[in-house]
């Protein structure tokens, strides 16, 4: 059992995000986010409404939304309720008939730009037939033209978003970015309950306990090979593996 709202707000933090930003991304008023970090459930409407908007906002924080719901439901889960309010105000009647004004400007700005685009379309072509002939007497040059090189396009790697908590226990970390010599980014102990995010093209980490933990690579949840003894896994966005002092 780990904290529910304490761990997203960190997630949060550690991201350097606003609320503000979160609501205008995920659709989720800022108030029942908070709610979430807080842990007050009742806040929201129902049961259902808690749940959509802990695994949306878990996912988007690069979090398992899954491992959220399950935490929910084996702490709060009693069954569905009704709705207590709508989680959407309906739109009032001056709203609606300022979106169609809008929608109206819009199209009268698309036929504004149409036409414009055809009168200098109109003017190109005009030039181009206005413009006379090169006499066939004036001599040529003959320097030779460079071909232009085709651009170099150098392939990007996708990074992961790696996230891990500690559930039954401590465990002992070490996090480097991308192999044994790597930049470290995280040495010590991982307490009960709390947790960790990065975002990187692939982790090495040492783990003391590896049966403490769960983690989750792009919101999907993995296992770290190993069991209870200390190992050394490889984690990219196929998942974690046993690393090999060659990677």
């Amino acid at each position: 059992m780990f904290e529910i709202g304490n761990s997203l707000r960190e997630a949060r933090y550690r991201q350097q995000l606003e609320l503000t930003e979160v609501e205008q991304a995920t659709k989720i008023r800022a108030r029942y986010l908070r709610a979430l970090e807080e842990e007050s459930f009742d806040v929201l409407p129902a049961q259902t409404y808690v749940k959509g908007f802990l695994r949306t906002y878990a996912d988007y924080l690069g979090l398992d939304g899954q491992l959220y719901v399950d935490e929910f439901n084996s702490r709060y889960g009693v069954g569905e309720d009704e709705p207590r309010e709508p989680v959407v105000a309906r739109r009032s009647v001056s709203q609606q008939r300022h979106r169609r004004l809008e929608r109206r400007g819009v199209l009268i700005a698309l036929a504004g730009i149409g036409a414009l685009f055809a009168i200098v379309i109109a003017a190109w072509k005009s030039s181009d037939n206005n413009k006379q002939a090169i006499p066939p007497n004036l001599p040529t040059t003959t320097a030779k033209q460079k071909k232009p090189q085709a651009p170099v396009h150098r392939a990007v790697r996708p990074k992961i978003k790696f996230f891990v908590v500690a559930t039954n226990g401590s465990s002992w970390l070490e996090i480097r970015n991308y192999s044994v010599s790597g930049r470290p980014l995280f040495t010590g102990t991982l307490d009960l309950h709390k947790s960790l995010f990065f975002r990187a093209r692939r982790l090495w980490i040492d783990i003391g306990q590896p049966g403490n933990l769960k983690a989750s690579v792009n919101g999907r949840a993995i296992a770290f090979p190993g069991g209870g003894r200390t190992v050394t896994v490889l984690v990219t966005r196929n998942g974690a593996t046993v690393a090999s002092t060659h990677a």
